[in-house]
């Protein structure tokens, strides 16, 4: 069940292929692919690491990240992919949580020592080169035996109490999640190309695992980023591109197109395939995307504790403009996925009518295993087999799932998640902040940024200034408010809730 097997029955049945290209540049075929990451594997067994450590890749989208991933695969590691905007006291706070023994990164993400590590790599040196030298033969080092429901994927993802929760993705997970792709998002052909232009650390990367499933190619980006000058350039090049995009990045890519002039051949010559997710896409957002670069797109719902699946919304629903709930079909986020059950309840885990509000619950083999020394928080989340996502919507007849709210306080900013309470709790360490509450303001290109409500002590002056200086020192740059306005009190409920819903609407009125 180790997915290290995808890479080796790759090298043995498509060797020769190139299967990691940087920019228009070949990097590696299937068998340079497994024979480094062979290599990887033997010399951290050698340096003392054993089936089930931890080890953690922090840094930039690079062919490496690959090579590193199903290297610690083969060794029977567990992988602790890290968003690269992270403030280092917030990695290394992971790192403690983990008990992580290595970690990747590349300078240009931190420059300095991350604390609790026995190693620490630059990616890009001569230490990581000498890790990554092949092995003269990949068959020899033999991959590590894993059983389904041993971790390969330790995901942290934020939660209302301001500390991420490790979400423990087993190999029968990943495996169920790459089988799903073919069946619910798209068909993947030898031929195709993945680019990796959202962080691979995060859903982009998963996709990994279908595209090497088929035998597909993998494009990292000169830049390492979201260019749109360089996308479409690069897929006219290497041949019409797949990818993972949150809506923000769709956004810049049809924004791209527009002003260059891009006809829907062109963007066809360009990408096959754009799946979207993360965040909500506006109606006007979609409906402009499928005029200037045609029907190419597909949108995912899923979360890091059933990665990628949930629902999706066809590419075949997105096009059948003939129907007659085709505006209310854009509007969902599709229909569940093959490999797993969604359903809409109530507090008491009933289902509600067609049309109601609840929350919502997915069960399937996708569904993580719990999460990481939080049987607390693993309990609260999964029930009765099922994931109770947070997330509240309702369903149609024809089971559509359209998502309403979400029951936490969580908000997307360009596809990543902010936990309001996180960002609160660093803001009331300023001194001179008695009080503040954050929330999601309305951003027609990031969906949401975040917006802080400060309230001063009597008598002290504050500054937007100093607030987001004392931000950048303690969490990343994205998770830090955009807008601070500061007011005398903040709304408040009978037992002293602040009324956040208040506060949004104050946003929304302007």
């Amino acid at each position: 069940m180790n997915l290290a097997h995808l890479l080796g029955r790759q090298a043995r049945t498509a060797g020769a292929q190139i299967a990691i290209f940087e920019g228009t540049q070949a990097w590696a075929t299937h068998v340079q692919w497994a024979a480094r990451s062979a290599g990887l594997a033997q010399r951290m067994h050698q340096a003392g690491l054993v089936p089930g450590d931890r080890i953690v890749i922090f840094m930039r989208n690079h062919p490496r990240y690959l090579e590193l991933l199903w290297g610690a695969w083969w060794a029977g590691l567990v992988v602790v992919p890290v968003n690269a905007k992270l403030h280092p006291a917030e990695v290394e706070w992971i790192i403690d949580n983990a008990q992580a023994r290595w970690a990747f990164v590349t300078e240009d993400v931190v420059s300095v020592a991350l604390k609790g590590l026995e190693r620490q790599i630059n990616a890009q040196s001569a230490e990581a080169d000498a890790l990554l030298a092949p092995v003269a033969d990949w068959t020899s080092v033999l991959i590590a035996q894993r059983e389904p429901n041993d971790i390969a994927w330790l995901f942290y993802t934020s939660g209302t109490t301001g500390r991420p929760k490790g979400v423990m993705l087993t190999h029968c997970n990943l495996m169920t999640m790459g089988l799903t792709y073919f069946v619910d998002v798209d068909p993947i052909a030898r031929e195709d190309a993945i680019v990796y232009a959202a962080p691979m650390s995060h859903g982009c990367g998963l996709y990994a695992i279908p595209h090497l499933m088929a035998g597909a190619r993998h494009v990292v980006p000169q830049s390492g980023g979201v260019d749109p000058a360089e996308l479409f350039s690069l897929g006219c090049d290497i041949g019409p591109l797949s990818t993972f995009a949150a809506p923000t990045i769709v956004k810049r890519l049809v924004d791209y197109a527009q002003l260059a002039g891009l006809t829907v051949s062109d963007a066809t010559h360009a990408f096959k395939t754009i799946v979207y997710g993360g965040a909500p896409m506006y109606f006007a957002d979609l409906e402009r995307a499928l005029r200037v670069m045609g029907t190419r797109f597909v949108q995912i719902y899923g979360q890091g504790e059933t990665p990628m699946v949930a629902t999706a919304l066809s590419r075949r629903h997105i096009a059948d403009i003939d129907h007659p709930r085709h505006v209310q079909r854009l509007a969902s986020v599709g229909v569940a996925q093959t490999t797993v059950q969604v359903r809409v309840c109530n507090e008491q885990g009933q289902d509600v009518a067609t049309g109601e509000t609840g929350e919502v619950l997915v069960r399937g083999a996708t569904v993580m295993a719990g999460y990481w020394r939080n049987p607390e928080a693993s309990g609260a989340a999964l029930r009765d087999g099922w994931l109770w996502t947070g997330d509240l919507g309702c369903m149609d007849g024809d089971g559509f799932l359209t998502l309403k709210d979400r029951s936490k306080d969580l908000l997307i900013s360009g596809g990543s998640n902010i936990y309001p309470r996180e960002v609160e709790e660093v803001l009331l360490c300023v001194a001179g902040v008695a009080e503040v509450a954050v929330v999601g303001g309305p951003d027609p290109e990031w969906g949401e940024v975040v917006v802080a409500f400060i309230v001063a002590q009597t008598g002290v002056s504050l500054t937007a200034a100093e607030l987001d200086a004392h931000c950048l020192q303690h969490i990343a740059r994205f998770k830090r408010p955009k807008q601070y306005i500061f007011v005398t009190e903040l709304p408040k409920n009978n037992y002293g809730k602040v009324l956040k819903t208040e506060l949004r609407a104050r946003l929304t009125e302007g």
